[in-house]
């Protein structure tokens, strides 16, 4: 008995992390108690010796605290949080209202491309969703738009941030696999957009078969001459494109790499709110306390993983997971949608930096060995797996019960929104995904084709 559980520890350590994740302890503590807890068992097993927490010391060292990649990750989060404060997504929801009053379901397009915009300014899924539920939520109650259509489509837009770059989780996947953060956001920038039109497309078609699920804006609405109209343009939808182009134009035209362009897009920010004069020290201190508590956060989370992964890998984990893969019998597909399908399960229990932080490291290597001919390159197959990983964890925002976006929307929403209200208007937009997931996998040239073109 004692030797089966010797031989199957990692599996061990997935069903104690299971446990514990439930118990409201802090991510990051549970993941680095785990790894520490079994290291020691280890230890008393005689399958880990003890020098070896010393090298955890080092990979948290090298890997987190000595990596210049995971300088984007504060700046990126400083950006998101000054554009929060500083009006632009307040005037850019207006403005996008005035441009598309006259299509069917209008506002809540309205939101989905405001959504898009967003995420590509900046990658915070909380901020976004929270920020145009109380923007936009209330707007659409009060043109008697259908609940769940309206809730559904700010929480489905307010998630892409997690895939558009540029991505916290993206700078995080693309320092796991040891590849190129620019060439990972070049990739994930046609499956974002995918995604969203497949959004557009979807309120568009339903709103026009069903005109009472979206009543039309009045035609009043916005500004009466074009002076007007060109200063709400100028104001209003100009500063996001612009730091757009700032942040990602400058990565992909590589003038800077994107820790770089992390700065320029906090600096563009911090300009934007001087320019809505929104700028003061209140204003800032409540930006920098808030960066520095969620950058807190989520390298401690880093800490914890290393690690968990570590001890996992030390004990054989990854040799136990390529052998099962490898025993089910199942080609390279079959293998692909089994870890597709374990990644979208779990995205209805845990967090997405969870999943990534502790999965990532496990799949690569099975994906390394995979040969999917003529379909996809060996050399883009990290990659394409990678967007594949993106586009599937951003359900896990809305997926119940523990859909965060969900949480967050609920949180500030009005009292008549009820939480199932909110579960049944993300179950069409969670099919979306999965339809926009399988383009992606049946056509990897939608997430390959750009960074090909660009690097040739």
């Amino acid at each position: 008995m004692l030797d089966i559980f010797i031989d199957y520890m990692p599996l061990f350590m997935f069903l104690v992390l299971a446990i514990f994740l439930f118990s409201g302890y802090p991510v990051a503590a549970v993941l680095g108690g785990i790894g520490l807890g079994f290291g020691y068992l280890g230890v008393f097993l005689d399958v880990f010796v003890p020098i070896e927490f010393f090298n955890i010391v080092g990979r948290i060292w090298s890997g987190i605290a000595d990596n210049l990649v995971l300088v984007a990750i504060p700046m990126f989060i400083f950006m998101g949080t000054m554009l929060e404060k500083s009006g632009v997504a307040r005037d850019l929801l207006f403005c996008l209202q005035v441009l598309l009053r006259r299509v069917p379901g209008g506002l809540a397009l309205s939101v989905t491309v405001m959504g898009t915009i967003m995420a590509a300014t900046t990658g915070i899924i909380g901020a976004s969703v929270v920020m145009m539920t109380l923007m936009a939520l209330p707007v659409m109650l009060h043109r008697q738009y259908n609940i769940p259509l309206a809730t559904g489509s700010i929480a489905a837009s307010g998630t892409l941030g997690i895939l558009i770059p540029p991505s916290i989780m993206l700078v995080i996947m693309a320092d796991l696999l040891g590849r190129s953060v620019g060439n990972l956001f070049v990739a994930a920038v046609f499956p974002g957009f995918l995604l969203a039109s497949i959004y557009s497309i979807y309120i568009l078609t339903i709103t026009s078969i069903k005109p009472s699920l979206a009543p039309p804006l009045p035609a009043e609405l916005g500004p009466q001459n074009r002076k007007e109209f060109w200063v709400m343009i100028f104001r209003g939808l100009v500063p996001p494109v612009l730091l757009i182009v700032l942040v990602l134009g400058s990565i992909v035209a590589g003038w800077a790499t994107p820790t770089e362009a992390s700065g320029v897009g906090a600096a563009g920010a911090v300009l934007l709110a001087i320019a809505n004069r929104r700028l003061n020290l209140k204003t800032l201190r409540a930006v920098v306390e808030r960066s520095a508590l969620t950058g807190a956060m989520l390298f401690f989370i880093f800490i914890g993983a290393t690690a968990f992964s570590y001890v996992f890998r030390s004990l054989g984990g990854d040799d136990i997971v390529i052998e099962f893969v490898e025993s089910t019998g199942f080609g390279p597909w079959g293998i692909l949608f089994i870890l597709m399908m374990i990644v979208f399960l779990l995205g209805f229990f845990f967090d997405w930096i969870e999943i990534t932080l502790i999965v990532l490291p496990v799949f690569a290597p099975i994906i390394e060995l995979l040969d999917f001919g003529d379909h996809v390159a060996k050399i883009d197959l990290v990659y394409w797996f990678a967007i594949l990983i993106a586009v599937n964890l951003q359900t896990s925002f809305l997926t119940p019960p523990f859909g965060f976006a969900l949480f967050y929307m609920k949180g500030v929403a009005p009292p008549e929104v009820k939480i199932q209200q909110i579960y049944r208007g993300i179950i069409p937009f969670v099919i979306l995904q999965v339809i926009g997931l399988g383009l992606v996998m049946a056509f990897p040239q939608i997430a390959l084709w750009l960074p090909g073109k660009l690097l040739n």
